[in-house]
């Protein structure tokens, strides 16, 4: 079921993705050459830079103690060397010292503390120096591993632009046309498509096969959203509740009527059939079978009879019984039969329907369409009941039918027997065409 536009999306999705890839790829490269080069040259700056302007001042802070340091110590060299020849003046000549060796001695141990001074200033420096070194490594450690986090972090890292989906939204549009999407509603979706994808960035590590599935899925919910109709709770607001079912012959409206009878006896709700297709034999006699098959009351009249007046009676005869739903089979025609058109709307005038329903088959493409926008323009649908959609391999008119109808689709047929008959839902497409 719907396989062949399941295959028209999954092609579509792996092209793009494939591309997004490659995007990806060349995008990340480049962002991660030019880190990597600026990387290359904080490395030489830092490496050619001087002395920071903190060492630079306690060297020059250094320099100043040092010579201040030293013309003091002259200083006080020549006021002790002064001091002591005046004291040693009277003393025998072989007793008395030299200036020279008076000063020598006396300023031993102020060299050896200008020494120590000069030491650990020097040491001072050089550990300063070393941790600032230090420092400039390990800034530039951090920047090489901030560069190999950036080139993980930017792995997945994709923007979606225009150019990205030109080639591949074009080759999809002609996918949804050959899957029985009309044409106005295929250009519809790519329009949506083009609307949530571009300029769309998508995150790391996030999967692009399946974010893109996910986005078609989110436009085609849109395109396909329409005001569903709870026909159980609608029959609960009115007794009896009647429906007219309309569409061209073979589609399976009689078939129809008889599952949906099948599912509201299972509700424990009666029903009374109307035979109001008179003029083909095979009809009344069909109806009257499946009556018979599901213990219910039919009303028909003679072959050729007036379709309104078995309308009439039904409802009549439904009033009588206490019945809670109406079926009303109708004649088979084609949209352009005016003349049929007019029994219909007889039909409408008479019985006063609650529900006007089109049933039509699912694989029948773009002909469904044009029939029930043409019923739709004459008698003013309420929705749908499609049959042997089990057998539609394509999927593409239920799409195109809720977006250019904007009417819901409220039962569809999947087989031959009665239980074969379920409400419909978007999601009844969707999960079966994105995986």
């Amino acid at each position: 079921m719907f396989d062949f536009l399941k295959k028209k999306i999954n092609n579509f999705t792996s092209k793009l993705t494939e591309k997004l890839k490659e995007k990806q790829a060349e995008e990340t490269e480049k962002i991660i050459q030019e880190a990597e080069q600026e990387t290359k040259t904080d490395s030489k700056t830092e490496t050619a830079e001087e002395i920071p302007e903190t060492v630079q001042e306690k060297l020059q802070e250094a320099t100043q103690e040092k010579a201040l340091t030293e013309a003091a110590e002259k200083e006080t060299a020549l006021q002790e060397s002064r001091e002591l020849k005046e004291e040693k003046a009277p003393e025998e000549p072989a007793s008395i010292e030299t200036a020279k060796e008076a000063e020598e001695k006396q300023t031993a141990p102020e060299k050896e503390i200008k020494q120590e001074k000069e030491t650990e200033i020097n040491e001072e420096l050089k550990e300063t120096l070393r941790e600032l070194r230090e420092s400039k490594g390990r800034e530039l450690e951090a920047k090489q591993r901030a560069t190999s986090s950036l080139k993980s972090f930017l792995l997945g890292a994709v923007k979606i632009d225009e150019k990205d989906l030109e080639e591949f939204l074009s080759e999809f549009e002609l996918s949804l046309l050959e899957s029985d999407v009309d044409q106005e509603t295929a250009q519809e979706i790519i329009k949506e498509i083009k609307k949530e994808l571009i300029g769309r960035k998508l995150g790391r590590g996030e999967n692009l096969t399946e974010f893109l599935k996910k986005e078609i899925k989110t436009v085609l919910e849109k395109i396909m959203k329409n005001e569903e109709i709870n026909l159980m709770k609608k029959i609960e607001g009115k007794k009896p509740f009647i429906i007219l079912m309309l569409g061209p012959n073979g589609a399976g409206k009689t078939t129809s009527i008889a599952k949906l009878t099948n599912m509201l006896q299972e509700k424990e709700k009666k029903v009374v059939l109307a035979s109001a297709d008179t003029f083909r034999a095979g009809a009344i006699e069909q109806i009257e079978t499946h009556a018979k098959r599901l213990g219910t009351r039919v009303i028909r009249h003679d072959y050729k009879a007036d379709p309104a007046a078995v309308a009439f009676d039904a409802v009549k005869a439904a009033m009588a019984d206490k019945a809670d739903v109406v079926l009303i089979d109708s004649a088979g025609r084609q949209e352009t039969n005016k003349n049929l058109m007019e029994e219909l709307k007889k039909i409408i005038r008479v019985a006063k329907p609650d529900l006007k329903i089109f049933v039509g088959e699912a694989l029948s493409g773009n002909t469904l369409l044009e029939q029930a926008t043409k019923f739709n323009e004459e008698l003013g649908l309420d929705g749908f009941i499609l049959t042997k959609i089990d057998t539609d391999a394509k999927g593409g008119t239920s799409i195109s039918l809720l977006h250019k109808l904007k009417k819901p689709i409220i039962y569809v047929g999947t087989g031959q027997e009665y239980k074969d008959f379920q409400e419909f839902h978007s999601r009844f497409i969707l999960d079966r065409i994105i995986n």
